[in-house]
């Protein structure tokens, strides 16, 4: 199914209308909450240290992921508590943005998420027309299809309400999440002894 969700019809939401539909969603979320990454670059403009990484400024890049607030850690937690699992799709080598978000993630899957790595092998079989896609599913409520536009930049998402996808979706998360690699081991062996990473603007 994951393989296919650019198929099933979805309510088409712009960013701002995404968050509007996803924090009420969240609030109510009854299960799990799931988390795929697939795509190797995104633009963060608005996040400071993804400024100073892309500026050329690594160790000033570590240094504001380091600073950064628990609060920003942890987005919706005045909610109930609620389980985060996040598969991340890896290739080699990795992007600097990748690099980069590999540092944010060790602060999350410390605090808040349970984080898996999967090589891009390893999810082969379901790429052959396609990459798979990014999704957030919030628990059996909702799931959604997260888009973005040609530079890299989040524009919106597609809200799927179908409750045999998204239950055939978690099931297939759950496989995948079985047989990736726990973040921290993947971390402290790929990530942390590469040099800064080269950005070219």
């Amino acid at each position: 199914m994951l393989d296919r969700i650019n198929e099933i019809p979805g309510v088409v939401l712009s960013a701002e209308g995404y968050l509007d539909d996803f924090w009420p969603n969240f609030r109510n979320i009854d299960d799990v909450f799931w988390k795929l990454e697939r795509i190797q670059s995104f633009r963060q403009s608005g996040e400071p240290s993804w400024v100073a990484m892309m500026e050329g400024d690594w160790d000033r890049s570590l240094k504001l992921i380091d600073d950064e607030p628990a609060a920003a850690r942890e987005p919706g937690r005045r909610a109930k508590s609620v389980t985060r699992r996040r598969i991340r799709i890896v290739e080699q080598p990795v992007t600097p943005y990748l690099q980069w978000e590999m540092h944010v993630l060790a602060l999350r899957a410390a605090a808040t998420e349970k984080v898996r790595v999967l090589d891009a092998a390893e999810v082969a079989d379901l790429e052959i027309d396609r990459p798979l896609p990014e999704l957030v599913v919030l628990g059996s409520l909702v799931m959604y299809e997260i888009t973005y536009d040609s530079t890299g930049a989040h524009s919106g998402a597609r809200r799927i309400d179908d409750p045999e996808v998204i239950a055939a979706c978690r099931g297939e998360l759950d496989k995948l999440y079985a047989v990736g690699e726990d973040f921290r081991t993947y971390y402290e062996r790929d990530i942390v002894p590469l040099p800064a990473p080269s950005v070219t603007v």
